[in-house]
């Protein structure tokens, strides 16, 4: 993962702009200027209330990534398409991938995605297996050209099958127990 910069507009104070950069000369002039109101760095918690999936993937599309009250510009591009993110790796703390998105899961009434239908294993669609993680353990990797994870892959071989090709959405209790076990999960680096 990498270290984020948040930026402050002065013109429109509940503007964020996220950067990789500390200067944040990507950021557009239009809206500033900027100033510099946190780092978050790779072992930081998130306690954001924006997705860090999300921030990663308006920083590749842009080079910068704007939150808050805003015209967006044609140019902008805040969302991702679920195309663009199925099919992609995750890699663990080693840079050995770990698995493929296969879905993403979307809560119904929020529209938010919560999880990732992860499949790993398998030969041409036979053997493969999958296991759900949730979405906020990801963040893009521009070097990788995919997601990274501080869970092992004997983490997520180790999660409960929340969803597959061959399962329904499950009840309640198993999407608990699911919740249950990635909380407990300790944080491991990357």
């Amino acid at each position: 993962m990498r270290t984020y910069y948040v930026f402050q507009s002065t013109t429109t104070p509940a503007l964020r702009g996220f950067t990789e950069s500390a200067t944040g000369e990507m950021l557009p002039a239009e809206h500033g200027p900027w100033v510099l109101s946190r780092q978050v760095g790779p072992d930081d918690e998130w306690t954001l209330n924006v997705s860090r999936a999300v921030v990663a993937a308006g920083l590749i599309e842009n080079g910068y990534y704007l939150w808050g009250p805003i015209n967006q510009t044609a140019a902008w591009h805040p969302v991702i398409e679920s195309d663009r993110v199925e099919g992609t790796a995750v890699y663990g703390s080693e840079e050995t991938q770990i698995g493929t998105i296969k879905r993403l899961l979307i809560e119904k009434v929020s529209g938010r995605v919560l999880y990732v239908d992860v499949t790993f294993g398998g030969f041409l669609g036979i053997g493969v297996h999958h296991h759900t993680i949730p979405w906020d353990k990801l963040s893009y990797d521009k070097e990788l050209e995919g997601y990274r994870t501080d869970v092992t892959a004997a983490q997520v071989q180790g999660a409960p099958s929340f969803y597959g090709d061959d399962q329904v959405w499950p009840d309640r209790k198993r999407e608990q127990e699911m919740r249950d076990y990635w909380h407990d999960i300790p944080r491991g680096p990357i």
